[in-house]
Formats: C-alpha cells, structure tokens, sequence
C-alpha cells in the first residue's frame, strides 16, 4: 500500500509549525493517525510531537559555532539541508516501513530550498522512492496579502515552489482568524482572483512602464492558465480546517481503496463553488 506525505512549505513566519500542530489535533477528531517529522535545524519550538527530528542529525547552531565553517544562520541552513540530503539513510531508519503512513514534514522558511535550490527536489524524489505520494502545501501569511503587489509576490513564491518540486500542490493562506472584520472582507478578493483587476487597481503605484508591462504579463499568466489559487485557514474553523484536507487528501488520493471522492467544499454542495462565496457566508455568520 502507498504511504503518504505533505511537504508544509512557506517563508519564515507563515505559520507552518501551527499548521502542523492544528492538522494533528484535527486528525485525532477523525480517528487518523497522522505523524509529524520536524525538517527544520533552526527550530527551537513547537508544540506537537514529533516521529523524527533533524536536529538529532544536525543542528544550525552547531554548524554556526564550528570554526571551520564559519557560516551565519542562513548559509548554516543550507549546509545542515545539503548534509541530511547527504544522509537520507536516517530519515529511512526514522520513518520505518509501516503502510498507509500519513506524515507531515515540517520544512525551513527559507525560500531558496523551494526556488534553486536541489535539495527539496531530492527530498521529494526519495519520498516517491519509498512508494510515498506527496503532496506540497505552501503556506502564505494572509495579514501580508491584503495588498495586490504584496499577493503577487506571494503568488510567485508559491508558483516557484510548484515548478521545482513538480508535485500536487494546494496554497494555503493562513492566520484568517488574526484578521480584522474588514481585512476578512478585502482579503476575500484574493481567493479567487482576478489578475487583471488587480494590476489595474495598482496601476499607479508602478511609475516605470517596463515593469508595468512585466508585471501585466505576470499576471496574465497567472490568471489565463488559473496556475494558483488559494484556500483560508483558520485554525478555529473546524469546517474550513476539513475542506483543506479533503483537497489534500483527493491531490495524493489518500484512501482511494476505501471510497474515491472528491474534495467537498461545504456539505453537499459542488466541488467547483466559488471560494468567494464560501468565504462571504463564513464572514456573514
């Protein structure tokens, strides 16, 4: 049988440690088991339990101390990821070979282990070895996206991580529970958006024509082959927390040998409801 991973991705601060944390506490509602692995060698803190550490294979802080090396913490990073992709054999220990896992591997922030960067791509190609089926899930803070500029830049961010790693992949924007009434209301219209309205609303912000025009065929692109959309969470909503798992359960088809189903997005409603009106109703309650 397949066993099955979801590869928490995103910049520092995007809440990925508390969406592990969140998707533990709501799998144990459902009776699932579901394991944590924590990828990250800078970590210090998180408040769910873990199957496999990095830092007992390496940490940042000893990389930075060595003399040797003399990195600081973002180059320390990178040597500790090149180091355990060098060392896959430990994962595999930590992992076992038990059927029908479901894991979480909690990733770094940094953004150039999902843009440039081999060793994620690596990470992904050993997982399919071990007969995982992999999932990204690359997570953008929400209190940052409320400007169109700021969201377009989430959303190549997102659109990098999706062309290295070349896996499903579902973006999330999360701390929607953190935004005021009327952030909820503004952020609604980067649900599903619409590029082009975009670029006109910020149109006089950009006084160069060139990046004018690269910034229209940005969002051209995006907009006219739908490459990303994203999904709210808010760790309070039980709802919301369940529609984000179905769709990453139906991108890996996780228990198809039960019963195949596609995501639902709120009770017997369609699968292709718009997000916006989902969203509009959870503000409106």
């Amino acid at each position: 049988m397949p066993r099955y991973a979801q590869l928490v991705m995103g910049p520092a601060g995007s809440g990925k440690s508390t969406y592990c944390s969140t998707m533990v506490q709501h799998s144990e509602t459902l009776n699932r088991s579901v394991q944590v692995v924590n990828l990250d060698p800078a970590a210090e803190h998180f408040d769910y339990p873990v199957m496999a550490d990095i830092r007992e294979l390496i940490q940042v802080d000893d990389v930075m101390e060595d003399d040797s090396l003399r990195f600081g913490p973002n180059g320390g990073l990178v040597f500790c990821m090149e180091y355990f992709a060098n060392n896959f054999d430990w994962l595999e220990e930590s992992l076992g070979h038990v059927e029908d896992d479901y894991i979480l591997f909690d990733c770094p922030g940094q953004i150039e282990l999902y843009t440039h960067l081999p060793v994620m791509k690596q990470l992904v190609e050993q997982l399919q070895q071990w007969e995982f089926r992999v999932c990204g899930v690359f997570l953008v803070d929400s209190q940052f996206m409320v400007e169109s500029f700021k969201f377009i830049s989430g959303v190549m961010a997102a659109l990098s991580a999706m062309v290295s790693l070349e896996i499903p992949q579902v973006n999330i924007m999360t701390k929607m529970d953190l935004l005021s009434p009327k952030a909820k209301k503004e952020i609604e219209k980067y649900l599903d958006p619409d590029m082009y309205s975009m670029m006109e609303d910020g149109s006089n912000t950009i006084r160069s024509k060139k990046f004018k025009k690269l910034t229209k065929a940005i969002c051209g692109l995006i907009d006219d082959y739908s490459i990303v959309r994203f999904l709210p969470f808010d760790r309070t909503d039980e709802e919301g927390i369940n529609i984000v798992l179905q769709h990453i359960d139906f991108s890996i088809q996780y228990g198809e040998d039960l019963e195949f189903k596609e995501p639902k997005e709120v009770e017997e409603q369609p699968a292709n409801l718009n997000y916006d009106e989902i969203f509009q109703d959870k503000v409106n309650s």
